[in-house]
């Protein structure tokens, strides 16, 4: 006797006590700029980032690529690109924000335990170009997702991360040389904060304020 198809799993009871800690958990996503250097505990990373790894995708094509950076001289070659961009942003700021951009210092090269450099395979296979024809972005989108499902996780371990935009995509690819056809979507910084806040720095530093979501609601 042949056995039939598996029974669909129950769909956990998400009860109101668990929406309110998720609604905690969204509220203290920081983007964390300050870190101890207390490293990790072994596997922490590795973890997370099966859990990052069941973030939906285009196609089912699971375009993340995860790069541990280990490597103290490739680090340090992030570093130096960071700090080439960075002066360019600083110069490029108008005389009433620069000294306010000068004061918004990154510590995670110095700092965090861990670095990693996430990209988006964007000419995988997998998925067969499911949702991909007209919106050949889907790949990024997803992986960006995949990012943000690690973020919530470490968050929930009180592990806080950086995401570093002020990068060279190209210059980054050849530090750490990946596929040619893979590009960059973020470089993060993990570890523990040096300190813990439920507002985010660029607010406190009065960088920009956050808008309610009436400010970004449309209805047609």
């Amino acid at each position: 006797m042949k056995d039939g198809p598996a029974s669909p799993a129950a769909s956990p009871d998400f009860d109101a006590s668990f929406r309110d800690a998720l609604r905690e958990l969204f509220a203290w996503r920081r983007d964390v700029r300050l870190f101890q250097r207390k490293p990790l505990p072994g596997g922490t990373l590795e973890r997370l980032l099966e859990v990052a790894s069941l973030a939906p995708s285009v196609g089912l094509s699971e375009p993340w690529r995860f790069v541990i950076v280990d490597d103290i001289a490739r680090r340090a070659a992030i570093r130096r690109c960071f700090e080439r961009c960075n002066a360019q942003a600083l110069q490029a700021q108008d005389a009433g924000r620069a000294g306010l951009y000068a004061r918004l210092k990154l510590a995670g090269f110095d700092d965090a335990p861990c670095q990693l450099a996430v990209f988006a395979d964007r000419e995988t296979s997998q998925g067969h170009g499911l949702g991909r024809r007209t919106m050949p972005e889907m790949i990024e989108y997803s992986t960006v997702i995949a990012i943000h499902s690690l973020w919530l996780a470490a968050r929930a371990e009180g592990i806080g991360m950086g995401w570093v935009s002020i990068l060279e995509p190209a210059k980054v690819a050849a530090i750490l040389e990946v596929c040619g056809d893979w590009k960059l979507i973020g470089y993060l910084c993990l570890g523990y904060p040096a300190e813990d806040r439920d507002t985010p720095l660029l607010q406190q530093q009065g960088w920009e304020s956050r808008r309610g979501p009436a400010a970004t609601i449309v209805r047609r």
